[in-house]
């Protein structure tokens, strides 16, 4: 027997459709009390409670899905992107989402968790382009006790990776931590021809835009018009030089296209970071964009605000989850020197942190590196073709966890309810 993304499986192995071993199930919260959960192709079935949700959410979670541990949960509308995982909780999930109980206890949770979120399993849904059919997709299927020692060995070895990502995640805190304060010495000077201003008065300030809801809605997406992300903004840098996601046509005449040179500063999720747009872009509302004014120059209104995010965080009212607005930011207050004076202090900024920006960029390099190896461990070991059966896990290992990077907004948010 052979899988079109596999070839010819070792003769001890089988392939199980999915409609023979899990049925689809729709079972309603008739309270709404239990934990609500999220689904999503970077992190799988999560609480919602972990993460930073800022989006849409439905005044009443009465009538959602329940879902129980080892089901198999489906975000119907980026399934085709792996937005799926097998729950290891109790709780409720959008009504448009579809939940796939077990008929038989025939595999390890785990192991399939990790086998449907495969890089092979995902070229397949992309393939289809129609998501998960119960009906069409192939499970593999390998010995319990295989699958048993899979998990036991990438437990190990994921947790192994991770513990060094964590590491250099904590350096480049550390760093940041140090250019902060470089930065903040050089542009809260109070000498001669320095002047306090509100940033309304400094800059043009305007809230992105993506009126569709729901926002993840697939119709929109890959088209000619780059769409950023708060993440995207957060990683960035200085300069947000690429992104991973475009609209098409239809996206973009229910967004906003900023120019090139625009300052982008998130106000969602992850509130307060910086990067100056280095080519056209979308974004929705959770960022804004700056545009300065002539006695403002561009650079220095970016190291200003990078400065102030501690200021921003603690701005955000708790009653709205956290959430900055328009007018909030621009009554918000820093000091600026004359144009001149500005760009001499870009200068010293970029002359004292170039070391910094240098070991930080290292450091990123190999977190990328390490969760791309990850990535292919754990591909090559759960399709078979890394053979771990007979390799010795030590009893007694700590599991070390990494929080991913995810935009909420893009794939979290809650579909409207009927």
């Amino acid at each position: 027997m052979s899988m079109p993304w596999y070839g010819v499986l070792p003769e001890q192995w089988e392939t199980h459709r999915l409609k023979f071993n899990y049925k689809e199930v729709d079972h309603r919260s008739q309270t709404g009390d239990e934990e609500m959960l999220s689904v999503s192709h970077i992190t799988g079935v999560t609480p919602r409670s972990q993460k930073n949700v800022t989006m849409f959410m439905a005044e009443s979670n009465i009538g959602l899905k329940i879902c129980k541990p080892d089901d198999i949960v489906v975000n119907t509308m980026w399934a085709w992107m792996a937005a799926l995982g097998v729950s290891s909780y109790d709780g409720i999930v959008s009504p448009s989402y579809g939940v796939y109980r077990p008929i038989k206890d025939i595999y390890n949770p785990k192991y399939l968790n990790l086998l449907l979120r495969t890089e092979e399993y995902r070229s397949e849904y992309m393939r289809r382009s129609t998501g998960i059919r119960s009906s069409r997709l192939r499970l593999l299927f390998r010995p319990r006790d295989e699958q048993d020692q899979i998990v036991r060995y990438l437990d190990w070895k994921v947790s192994q990776i991770n513990k060094l990502i964590n590491a250099k995640r904590r350096q480049i805190e550390l760093l940041g931590e140090l250019k902060r304060v470089v930065v903040n010495e050089a542009v809260t000077r109070d000498g001669d021809g320095w002047s306090q201003f509100r940033i309304k008065a400094a800059a043009t300030i305007l809230r992105g835009k993506f009126t569709h809801r729901p926002r993840n809605d697939p119709a929109f997406y890959d088209g000619n018009y780059p769409f950023i992300q708060t993440g995207d903004v957060a990683r960035a840098g200085k300069y947000i030089r690429e992104y991973k996601q475009t609209l098409n046509e239809r996206g973009f005449s229910v967004s906003k296209q900023f120019p090139k040179g625009t300052l982008t500063m998130t106000i969602a999720a992850n509130i307060g970071d910086v990067s100056i747009l280095d080519f056209d872009a979308c974004f929705p509302d959770s960022i804004i964009g700056l545009i300065p004014n002539k006695e403002t120059d561009l650079e220095y209104l970016y190291y200003a605000l990078f400065s102030m995010k501690t200021d921003f965080v603690k701005e955000a009212p708790i009653n709205t989850q956290g959430n900055l607005n328009v007018e909030r930011v621009g009554a918000m207050t820093f000091y600026i020197p004359k144009i001149y004076e500005q760009r001499k202090i870009v200068s010293e900024i970029e002359n004292s942190t170039v070391k910094i920006d240098k070991l930080i960029d290292n450091l990123n390099d190999e977190i990328t590196l390490f969760a791309e190896y990850r990535t292919r461990l754990i591909s090559d070991v759960v399709t078979g073709k890394l053979d771990v059966r007979g390799l010795v896990v030590p009893e007694y290992y700590v599991v070390e966890e990494v929080s991913e990077n995810e935009d909420v907004e893009e794939i979290e948010e809650m579909e409207d309810t009927e």
